[in-house]
Parts: C-alpha cells; structure tokens; sequence
C-alpha cells in the first residue's frame, strides 16, 4: 500500500484512475488523500466488486466506478472529458483476494465449487463449459503459454480422458485430475497451481487486456503522470516490464543513419527499480509473496 501511494505521487486535487478496485483497498486510500477537487475513477470486471463499491463509497461525489476491464479505460476517461488528463493510472493485476476466497466462483484449488473461474460471471464460457469442448491440444497450449506447465501434455490428456466417462464440473475434481497426472511436485507448490493459473487467465483474456490497459493507461495520462502496475506471476510481469522498456526506449532510427544511437519517441521514464514486498509485509499477507511493484511517468504529451 505504502508503495503504491508513493509511486502514485498523489495530489490532493489530482484525478486517478483504479483500473482494478477489488474490495477497494487502494482506493479508499487513494481518496483520504484526495481533496474535494480531487477525483477517482475505478473499474473492475466484478458485479460483486461493484455492488461493493456502490456501497462502500455511496456518498462520496468525488468517485465513480464502472464494470467492465481496464481495456476499457480510455473510453470511460473520454466520456469524462479527461483524455490526458489523469494524474495516475493503478493496475493491480490478476485474481483478488475474495474471489479466492469465495468456493463459489471456482478460482481455488483447495476448496470444493463451481469450476467457473469468470471475473465477470454475468458474460462469456466458464472454466467448466471450455473444457468441456475444447480439444486435447489447445488445452494444452493454454496450460503451456499461460500456466509456463511443464506437462501440459499429460495434464491435456488426462482432462480429455476423464470427460469422457465424467463431466467436469468442479474444482476439486480438476485439482485431483491434475495432481493424478503430474509425476513431479515443485517444492512448496500444489501440482494444480499452474494450471488454474493459466485457465483462469486464458478465460479471462487478462494478458489481453493487459496489453491494451497500458497503451491507454500511457494515452489517458497527462505529462507528469504516474502508472503504477503490481503483477504476481512472471507472464504479467514480463509484459509489463517490456511494455515500459519500449515507451521508455522509444523507436531506434534505421542503422544506416548517423544518428542510429539515437532514441526517440520515448514516452514514459521510469520511477525507481521494481519493489517487491518485504519480510513484514509477507508475514502479514502470504499472497504478497510473488508480488512486483513497478512505476513509470509520462515525460511527453
């Protein structure tokens, strides 16, 4: 939290935008810092994380918030008027701590649910409703390209063979099927971790629309404005890293022009090196353990 409030270097009479609002953690303390001038926008893909927001925060002008993805910021910053004018821009990506927590909406492998995984269960095709029709090999590829699984293929195979004698239809049951099948445990990590990772992610199109969150994150800040974006697994965090490495880089000019070392176009610098949760703070919230912190500005219009 302190490191979010300091990377956002927040004005009193600024405007922010919370692209991932959860339970509002960052956000109240966003708006104690706020004065009546100051403004937050927010989102979440979350009906629950709406209807708590719309209670939480019911009295205060100063705040309005929207369900749907951060892909979507840039249209909800215009119908505002505030292209360009945003003071900092917060990502706090992936699963939230009350979706994990909640056995219904199917995130956690350790708890008995609905094998649903949507951030948004009021659109799109379930964990269980995919893998029921998708084939061995996509499956596969999702549990490779999104999960980093080292045996996807077996994983795969083991899926496709136990729909066809059950259906798939709860979180345990998954669980089992892939520990069953994986013949080798990382130390300190159960065997299905990867793999709800990598559905949850591929039903939810997140690095998809973490990929368009930060083009418009950069369009809808103003010159001094501040992103801030925490990932927690090496697929977020290596997109972001490379996002902020070209907007801080620029475009290289061809080689055959004297100036080739030049850079230009360069729209973002960085704040500080990539922050990472201390001692203190793990042992007060184990979640935090995988966390990275990073901080870019916005140095041109």
């Amino acid at each position: 939290m302190d490191e979010v409030l300091e990377g956002l270097n927040i004005k009193s009479d600024g405007t922010y935008f919370d692209g991932t609002f959860g339970r509002g953690g960052h956000a109240g303390a966003i708006l104690q810092r706020l004065g009546s001038q100051g403004r937050l926008l927010a989102m979440d893909k979350d009906p629950d994380a709406i209807a708590y927001a719309a209670q939480r925060f019911a009295d205060d002008d100063r705040f309005v918030i929207r369900q749907g993805s951060f892909a979507m910021m840039a249209e909800m910053v215009s119908e505002a008027g505030l292209t360009g004018q945003i003071d900092g821009v917060l990502l706090d990506l992936g699963v939230s701590s009350p979706q994990l927590d909640n056995a219904g909406r199917g995130f956690s492998f350790m708890k008995e649910g609905p094998l649903d995984m949507r951030m948004d269960t009021s659109q799109g095709q379930s964990a269980a409703d995919w893998l029921a029709s998708a084939d061995e090999q996509l499956i596969s590829e999702v549990l490779r390209d999104y999960g980093e699984e080292r045996f996807h293929r077996r994983i795969a195979r083991a899926i496709v063979e136990q729909r066809q004698h059950q259906q798939l239809d709860s979180t345990l049951q998954l669980a089992g099927i892939i520990e069953r099948a994986v013949p080798k445990r990382e130390p300190g990590k159960h065997p299905a971790t990867r793999s709800f990772q990598a559905i949850r992610i591929f039903i939810n199109r997140e690095l998809d629309d973490l990929r368009e969150g930060l083009e418009q994150a950069v369009s809808v800040l103003r010159q001094g404005g501040r992103l801030v974006v925490i990932s927690f697994h090496s697929l977020e965090d290596r997109l972001v890293k490379r996002f902020l490495r070209h907007k801080v880089e620029g475009e290289r000019l061809p080689l055959d022009l004297p100036v080739q070392h030049e850079k230009t176009g360069a729209q973002l610098k960085l704040i500080g090196k990539p922050r990472r949760p201390g001692v203190v703070e793990i042992d007060r919230n184990i979640r935090a353990r995988s966390a990275t912190l990073r901080v870019a500005e916005k140095i041109v219009e």
